[in-house]
């Protein structure tokens, strides 16, 4: 005996999918004989007609978004901040010194890839340096 369209109409009856619907089948005639909703929901009282519970695990426990190597965001490290402020720093002074022409292109050079190589803890240490090449 097939039921399919019966099993659709009581999945739209209650809201529910038609995979959830179970028919008792000791009681098949009577929900055959079913046509109204009114007729539906007393034989979901009588137990004529059962609701399975969801399947899954997303009512469970929700999944997190996966970490790949794209939605991986770090901060930015504090020491390399810091590399960038001193560094900056440093160049700005050095450049300045050129212009105003304490210092010669060698100098300059030099002291340019010392501050890459962060030779200098800060500006009071790059003076004292400066002291020494005069």
């Amino acid at each position: 005996m097939k039921l399919e369209r019966k099993k659709e109409f009581i999945a739209k009856v209650l809201g529910i999918g038609k995979g959830r619907v179970v028919l008792n089948k000791n009681r098949l005639t009577d929900i055959k004989e079913a046509m109204t909703r009114q007729d539906i929901i007393d034989l979901l009282n009588d137990n004529a007609i059962f609701i399975r519970e969801i399947k899954g695990r997303r009512a469970i426990e929700k999944r997190t978004t996966r970490r790949r190597a794209g939605s991986i965001r770090q901060p930015v490290k504090n020491s390399k901040r810091k590399y960038i402020i001193l560094t900056r720093k440093f160049r700005n002074y050095v450049s300045e010194l050129l212009k105003n022409e304490k210092l010669n292109k060698e100098q300059y050079l030099k002291l340019r890839r010392e501050i890459r190589a962060s030779a200098f803890k800060s500006k009071s240490h790059l003076k004292e340096r400066l002291k020494l090449l005069k």
